[in-house]
């Protein structure tokens, strides 16, 4: 007799990370470890066959293009030539229609070679035209997709401003509608990346009115009135044709406002939601090069008449090193699976993954420099190259900081509702538990039965080997709910602005979501190869859940007890003297 495995069918109206402030672990988003259909994976060897034909061996083109600050037009069109803009365009409009899965698969191996390269095709595809593919009408993709598959038109996504960045609600670019419907655009856009060579810009303007603020248009760079400014000299991702776009009374047609009249932000904020699965594997992919780096400096660098692998402290890099990109796969895997599955909202685990996907790239790559020593400082190695074009992904697409806030204020946001409606109607339901239980949603009425029947929730589907693992996740997550229970009953509104308490339980949830992703994907690695063959798997999973397990409880613990008043006074101090002002003369 046989049986069929289980395929991954996630409820699409269930948010893991949301669920985990109350308490709750949404197993079947989880397991089993999802998978990239074989007929795709076999397309996707294919692209990846391509990439590393092209690219290898162009260190040297490589240095110099970061050196110079530039992408030669001849470089741009091999990349138009392989297809590589119109990865996640539909067949139907001459793309590839890779999955979010298979397209950040993609962008992991562009980026073991060139970060700079990934962001060109990254910022076309992940954010660039991102919005016309999910908000665009038949008639504004017929008349673009061709070209933009093409590389005909290369895309950008034009949101920051000089005095708007992480806020995307202060934009002041604005549009003014006409009496034939058409609109007019004028302001400028900072740090548009493309901008220099893209024809086709997403564009996010204050449209005041009743229907909303801002609201999303295509631009053509043909249009009258639009410029691009000088290329920016940046720190990393050198090669990037990032400058400035400004609109002088640039006229839009009717036809080219993207989605609906003032509802830009939501637009925009699905755009990027969706996008950082690329960015996420463009990030797995340096932490792999980076390994490969590290493991070969080690094995040959002699000190001391041995080889720096023998000793220990080079040992824990390394393993940390892989630990860190094993994890960060694993929840960038899942979360672009909840993309292409019809997930609801996966915002939440989108800014998880982007923020674990940058902070471990860029430890990894510092990590990688610090093994190569003397050699990781100097131009013609690569790990200097790497560690600067590593440090913007913890910039852009939402800073780290705020995407912390918008973790912690979703989850405890979703909470304080449910929390709310259960004191409204808990005399109703137990006086009639019947009709009382029917004033409740349904996702309370869901919740309220997992609670009280369940308690302590656990992963069922987990290995029996994982077991130990599991039950730090599983700890934690009720921990995590019991906080949020009280912060909520402590702060209420005043939770807004209370920056650092947030920040302790947003990064819990990271940890809780992240070790998810692992216990899932090993899970799964077990049932397929057997214990045998998963001893380096078992390992990466006793060591995240323990680093994990400490990290939580440090958190948690600081909810209460810490110094953060010291700390803010003391930098109100600093700041209200202009800087440090101790001297040892």
């Amino acid at each position: 007799m046989t049986t069929t495995k289980k395929s991954f069918s996630p409820d699409r109206s269930a948010s893991v990370a949301e669920g985990f402030f109350l308490g709750s672990i949404a197993e079947g988003n989880l397991f089993p470890y999802p998978k990239m259909k074989a007929e795709e994976a076999e397309s996707v060897r294919m692209v990846i066959e391509s990439i590393d034909r092209f690219m290898a061996g162009k260190d040297e083109l490589y240095r110099t293009h970061d050196r110079e600050g530039n992408q030669p037009k001849e470089y741009l069109e091999s990349l138009k030539e392989l297809g590589l803009f119109g990865l996640i365009i539909p067949e139907a409009y001459d793309g590839l229609g890779l999955s979010n899965v298979a397209y950040s698969r993609v962008l992991q191996q562009t980026s073991r070679i060139d970060a700079s390269t990934s962001l060109t095709i990254g910022a076309h595809s992940s954010i660039g035209i991102k919005g016309l593919l999910l908000f665009g009408t038949d008639q504004q993709k017929n008349r673009y997709l061709r070209k933009l598959a093409s590389g005909e038109m290369i895309g950008a996504f034009c949101l920051t401003e000089p005095g708007s960045g992480s806020d995307a609600g202060s934009i002041k670019t604005n549009a003014v509608k006409g009496s034939d419907g058409s609109w007019t655009l004028n302001g400028e856009k900072i740090w548009i990346t493309n901008g220099a060579t893209a024809d086709f810009f997403t564009v996010f303007a204050r449209t005041e009115g009743e229907k909303g603020k801002i609201t999303a248009f295509i631009v053509e760079r043909a249009y009258q009135g639009l410029s691009t400014g000088p290329k920016e000299e940046m720190m990393g991702m050198r090669a990037s044709a990032t400058t400035t776009v400004r609109f002088d009374n640039v006229k839009v047609p009717a036809e080219n406002m993207l989605g609906e009249e003032g509802k830009g932000f939501k637009v925009a904020m699905k755009i990027l939601n969706n996008g950082r699965t690329g960015l996420g594997g463009g990030s797995v992919g340096g932490m792999k090069r980076c390994i490969e780096l590290a493991s070969k400096q080690a094995l040959e660098r002699k000190q001391f008449g041995k080889s720096i692998a023998e000793f220990e402290m080079i040992q824990e890099k390394i393993a940390q090193m892989t630990v860190l990109c094993f994890a960060t796969e694993s929840a960038v895997n899942m979360v672009g699976h909840y993309v292409d599955n019809g997930v609801e909202d996966f915002s939440v685990e989108a800014a998880i993954t982007k923020i674990f996907a940058s902070e471990s790239l860029w430890t990894v790559a510092d990590e990688a420099l610090q093994i190569a020593g003397g050699n990781g400082f100097m131009r013609e190695y690569p790990y200097e190259r790497i560690v600067r074009d590593s440090r913007i992904n913890r910039i852009y697409e939402g800073t780290n900081e705020i995407l912390r806030l918008y973790i912690a204020l979703t989850g405890m946001k979703g909470a304080g509702e449910y929390l709310k409606e259960i004191g409204k109607s808990a005399g109703k339901i137990f006086n009639d538990p019947i009709k009382g239980f029917g004033v409740l949603s349904g996702y309370a009425q869901k919740r309220l039965t997992q609670i009280t029947t369940v308690g302590l929730q656990r992963f069922q589907s987990v290995h029996p080997l994982l077991r130990k693992d599991a039950q730090v996740f599983e700890l934690y997550v009720l921990r995590l709910s019991k906080a949020t229970n009280e912060i909520l009953r402590r702060l209420g509104k005043n939770i807004i602005g209370s920056q650092l308490i947030s920040k302790r339980v947003a990064d819990v949830a990271i940890d809780i979501f992240i070790g998810s992703c692992v216990l899932s994907r090993v899970t799964s690695m077990l049932e397929e190869k057997g214990e045998a063959q998963c001893s380096d798997e078992l390992r990466i999973v006793r060591l995240f859940s323990q680093q994990a397990k400490r990290r939580m409880n440090s958190n948690l613990r600081r909810l209460e007890r810490n110094e953060d008043e010291d700390l803010k006074s003391l930098a109100k101090s600093v700041l209200g003297s202009g800087g440090y002002r101790w001297d040892v003369l």
